[in-house]
């Protein structure tokens, strides 16, 4: 394929409407509709005001529902999961399609496979609406991931299913799950398999001071020589914390950690700039001391991740997966830490 070598990209911050006072899954998902029609339209109208060189858009954390707020993991696979053969994605693939772009977002994913559970996924359509990418987030406070059950994650999907990237013509894209920014080992493991572009979704407190999530997705950026595109929520409402809690400071950073744009708070298409691959490879091609990626000695770590165990696989084998489950498992975590 031939590459798009400079292109806009588009972090859009956006509000997001909680689905969590609604009373069925009927209510909720009439909610995720209008969330979605929200959306669309103002990514259409972005891409009118930015121009025809807007070729990715990047959506906040969980945009179609927020996040569960007191609901048991059953009641909130029933109110907020879907598939990806949803109608709500139907229309996703049918207007990347129309307005020629590449989308990627955040929601929460039922899977035939693992019926009691639901993992919380990243994708990304392309502009002939095609799902081509589908990252499942692996380090959750209170989330199931493909860790807690990855014996059988790894037998159904293999190994390589936990850190996809994709080659497009607008380089090589993969996704990182909100918090997950502060765990360099999952953008360096993208990395390590050609990630150029970072497609960070997010729902955090848009903090003027550096928080650690604004720490972290510049040394992200730096450390692997990558774009990050960070979309964070433009307020989330209709939920009972303050609504501009997570609002603001949507961005993007180059390859050299520097912020080439960045939007302030409440709805906003402030946060777009063109993308250099071209340069990008230029960069990452030369012998230099900035050269991180060229310099990497994965050898001197393998060990060292092989023998030091700290939070366990499979946590959901012998367990019904609960809240409580997560907050047993970390106590037992920072006991071992702690000896």
């Amino acid at each position: 394929m031939e590459l798009i070598s400079r292109y806009k990209a588009l972090a859009l911050q956006t509000e997001c409407f909680a689905i969590n006072s609604c009373k069925n899954r009927a209510s909720a998902y009439d909610l995720m509709q209008k969330s979605l029609n929200t959306v669309l339209a103002e990514t259409r109208g972005s891409k009118a005001f930015i121009g025809p060189d807007l070729k990715l858009v990047v959506l906040p954390e969980y945009f179609l529902t927020s996040f569960p707020f007191g609901e048991s993991l059953e009641e909130w696979k029933e109110k907020a999961c879907l598939t990806t053969n949803d109608d709500l994605f139907n229309q996703m693939r049918e207007f990347c399609v129309k307005n020629e772009i590449f989308l990627s977002g955040n929601f929460y994913e039922i899977d035939d496979n693992f019926p009691d559970l639901y993992f919380q996924s990243s994708f990304i359509i392309d502009d002939k609406g095609e799902l081509i990418l589908k990252y499942r987030r692996l380090n959750s406070m209170f989330a199931p991931t493909p860790h807690d059950v990855m014996d059988a994650y790894i037998e159904v999907y293999g190994y390589e299913s936990l850190f996809p990237v994709v080659e497009t013509k607008l380089g090589k894209l993969a996704c990182i799950a909100s918090e997950e920014i502060l765990y360099p080992e999952i953008a360096r493991c993208l990395m390590m398999r050609g990630a150029e572009v970072f497609l960070h979704s997010s729902s955090e407190a848009g903090s003027p001071k550096l928080t650690h999530k604004e720490v972290a997705k510049r040394a992200r950026a730096i450390e692997n020589m990558c774009y990050v595109v960070s979309a964070n929520s433009a307020g989330i409402s209709g939920i009972d914390f303050p609504f501009a809690a997570t609002d603001g400071l949507s961005k993007i950073i180059s390859y050299e950690g520097h912020v080439l744009a960045e939007a302030g708070t409440g709805g906003s298409m402030v946060a777009n700039s063109y993308l250099d691959i071209g340069a990008q490879r230029d960069y990452r091609s030369k012998v230099s001391m900035q050269n991180y990626n060229a310099r990497q000695r994965f050898e001197l770590y393998a060990d060292s991740y092989t023998n030091f165990t700290h939070y366990p696989a499979n946590s959901f084998a012998k367990e019904k997966p609960s809240k409580e489950l997560f907050i047993k498992t970390q106590l037992k975590v920072i006991k071992n830490l702690q000896k």
